[in-house]
């Protein structure tokens, strides 16, 4: 005993060191993994920041050239004006007029006329301008002594620029002395010859309300640089239209990475650097502005690009190490609580072992051998649980006495091992009742009364009980709160079931007993709700269409329950299983002596009526009937059938025909059925025979042919379908 202490001692302390050492490697892969994490997010990191970058430098791009393409199409749309104005010089002052009126974009504008280009007056260049204090429109001629507009930048380069020119940005301290840049274009008139340049003059205040927004890291700003590297717009306002880039690239300490900004800007070009100015590195990130000279950039202190990324470091680095401590508390923890989780373990196993055994008792319960069997071939019954867990609260029961089905399907509130306590004492209540008892209302009540006296928990079992009468198909049946079972006849429909109060809820419940026929070939199903209510991964039901139409085909007992398994499982997938799933299948094949059964199904097609004819022929055949009898079976079948084919569906439409055969010794009961539009020729009134063909009106003589072959002929509209059901006694 001491000896297998001592060993169990040394094993913990061995699993206590290893998971020292299992700590200190964490610490090392931790720290690791933190140096690549930091790697690679400080360049997703500086990404981002350029990407931003580039994408506030392309919208304020664009935000500018916005403007400035409304200044070139406004005076580009005047041009014409210009050249229809130069006979009557006079008139000049109406488009500069118009200019400054239509575009608030524009301060100021003019028609320079080329010197000489009027004989009598050497310079002629009327001005129009917003006035600064009340907007309204003044008048002025640029053509004095003051103001040699011959020597102005926008005048001498508009003249060689067809596509237009920006000017400088120049105080026009002879205009609208306003700080403003000039686009200008030449003019020509009529005759092709050069006459004058038209101006539009745009303020340059909204420049810096365009910069406003390239604030994308605390302490980043923008700027924006003419052709000849006049600063424009700067956070400085003493700097603006007074320092050039050139001479504000001397007073930095990183000369080579300035003189190269420099020398890319005024070049036009874009791209970014890195730039150490004030003992901080700041990344410039520049674009030039097309047609305009212009080059615009935005400056952001390196340390507000990685402030992010530092912060989240140290963060990080704190939960890795509070992640350490924990897990150092993690190991003492499992060390010291060893022993209890392996107790839990052994305690867990031994109860799936129980679970697993009252598993195999509960199931052991339940009918395991169905019918038919060798010597009963009158019933085809099969029944089926899934439970949701190891054991369920779903049940079925079924046993023949004295020529009698006595079945059951039930459902417990609830799930696990309390449930299949009630389902083991609900299904031991019914052997017991209904041995002595053939009233399925008296079978409920009997059990529903044991139940209530010892149900201390609050649970309740909804149940139906029947009893088939295996020579007539007579079912007395009772339902308490269950779903009402499907009768498979010529159609499908819920069996009409007064639903009561469940099992266990009130002692002295009165319960409502009911009747059914089935007739040969009829079934019954019966299933709990774990069919319909099961889920699949998007919360959809499996529902009652879904049931209805896995049941539409015509199987055995034992596959129809195969495929509606298989059918709820491929639609419930991956989703786990809500609730137990019970179904219960009767099918009843009692036949009448010389009874028989034949189904045909043809579409809506003329072209398939040699496949009835040959039906009929088969039926006839195999029960010799005589020849007259059988030539008026023909008519009526192939009139019926053909008038379906015509009328029931909608031009074009594909639909099918279906005929039913059901033959016993003193009568042939055929069926014809369709899904098409509602029709009952049986209303149709009985032509008049004496008329003849040409005053009779069309229609009513095939349903009379069928009366007078057929010895009754009845419609019925049931379940979306026509059915035409005709008699003949043999």
């Amino acid at each position: 005993m001491k000896k297998a202490f001592s060993l169990r001692k040394t094993v913990l302390r061995r699993e206590f060191w290893t998971g020292m050492l299992l700590l200190v490697v964490a610490a090392l892969t931790l720290e690791a993994s933190s140096l690549v994490q930091y790697y690679f997010a400080k360049k997703s990191i500086i990404e981002i920041a350029s990407k931003r970058a580039d994408d506030n430098l392309e919208n304020s791009k664009v935000d500018i050239l916005n403007i400035l393409n409304q200044v070139e199409t406004a005076i580009r749309n005047d041009i014409w004006m210009v050249r229809s104005c130069l006979p009557n010089r006079d008139t000049i002052w109406k488009v500069t007029e118009h200019v400054v009126r239509e575009n608030p974009s524009v301060v100021g504008s003019t028609v320079a006329l080329v010197p000489g280009y009027y004989e009598d007056r050497e310079l002629f260049s009327p001005y129009s301008f917003r006035s600064s204090s009340n907007g309204e429109i003044i008048h002025k001629t640029l053509a004095s002594e003051e103001y040699d507009y011959p020597s102005k930048q926008w005048f001498y380069e508009g003249l060689k620029h067809e596509d237009g020119f920006w000017s400088e940005p120049y105080l026009d301290t002879g205009g609208g002395d306003i700080m403003m840049t000039t686009f200008s274009m030449p003019v020509r008139d009529y005759e092709g010859k050069l006459a004058a340049v038209i101006t539009a003059d745009v303020s340059l205040d909204w420049l810096k309300n365009v910069f406003d927004d390239v604030v994308i890291y605390p302490g980043s700003f923008g700027m924006l640089f003419s052709r000849e590297g006049k600063i424009m717009v700067s956070p400085v306002e003493s700097l603006v239209m007074h320092r050039t880039l050139q001479e504000m690239s001397k007073q930095y300490e990183d000369s080579i990475a300035m003189k190269h900004f420099t020398n890319s800007v005024l070049s036009g070009e874009n791209g970014n650097l890195k730039i150490r100015a004030r003992k901080r590195v700041h990344r410039v990130y520049y674009a030039p502005i097309e047609r305009t000279g212009w080059s615009m950039s935005i400056v952001i202190p390196n340390d507000q690009i990685m402030g992010e990324i530092n912060r989240h470091t140290r963060i990080v680095s704190l939960f890795q190490f509070i992640g350490l401590l924990m897990l150092m508390f993690i190991l003492l923890s499992a060390h010291k609580n060893q022993k209890k989780y392996k107790k839990l373990s052994e305690n867990e196993e031994r109860m799936e072992k129980e679970l697993e055994i009252a598993r195999g008792i509960q199931m052991a319960m339940i009918p395991k051998t169905f019918l038919p069997s060798p010597e009963r071939e009158d019933i085809d019954v099969a029944a089926r649980i899934v439970p949701a867990k190891e054991v369920g609260g779903d049940l079925y029961d079924y046993f023949i006495k004295d020529r009698h089905l006595y079945f059951c399907i039930g459902d417990v509130s609830g799930k696990g091992v309390p449930a299949a306590l009630v389902m083991a004492m609900t299904r031991s209540l019914f052997r017991s009742v209904a041995a002595h008892e053939d009233s399925p209302s008296t079978i409920v009540s009997n059990i529903n009364r044991s139940l209530a006296e010892m149900n201390e928990n609050n649970m309740f079992v909804t149940f139906f009980c029947g009893i088939l009468n295996l020579d007539t198909g007579h079912i007395k049946y009772c339902n308490a709160g269950h779903n009402p079972p499907l009768i498979l006849a010529d159609t499908k429909m819920k069996l009409d079931a007064i639903p009561n109060l469940p099992l266990g809820v009130m002692a002295e419940m009165d319960y409502q007993e009911q009747t059914v026929d089935l007739r040969f070939d009829d079934s019954l199903f019966l299933y709990t709700d774990g069919i319909t209510e099961a889920e699949n991964i998007s919360h959809e039901l499996f529902g009652d269409d879904r049931m209805s139409k896995v049941l539409s085909v015509r199987r055995n007992a034992a596959t129809h329950l195969e495929v509606m398994e298989k059918a709820i499982k491929d639609f419930v997938g991956d989703a786990p299983q809500s609730d137990d799933l019970t179904m219960l299948f009767i099918h009843y094949i009692k036949a009448k002596p010389g009874y028989s059964a034949h189904h045909l199904v043809l579409k809506n097609d003329i072209k398939q009526i040699p496949r009835l004819t040959e039906f009929i022929e088969g039926i006839i055949e195999e029960k010799n009937i005589d020849a007259s009898t059988a030539m008026g079976i023909n008519l009526a079948l192939e009139e019926a059938v053909a008038n379906v084919m015509s009328y029931a569906y909608p031009e074009g439409t594909v639909g099918e025909v279906k005929v039913d055969v059901r033959i016993d010794e003193r009568e042939i009961t055929f069926m014809v059925s369709d899904n098409g539009k509602e029709f009952d020729p049986t209303t149709r009134p009985e032509p008049d025979l004496k008329s003849g063909p040409e005053e009779r009106p069309i229609g009513g003589l095939g349903i009379h042919l069928i009366r007078t072959i057929m010895d009754t002929v009845s419609y019925k509209r049931q379940s979306g379908k026509n059915l035409l059901i005709m008699t003949k006694n043999i």
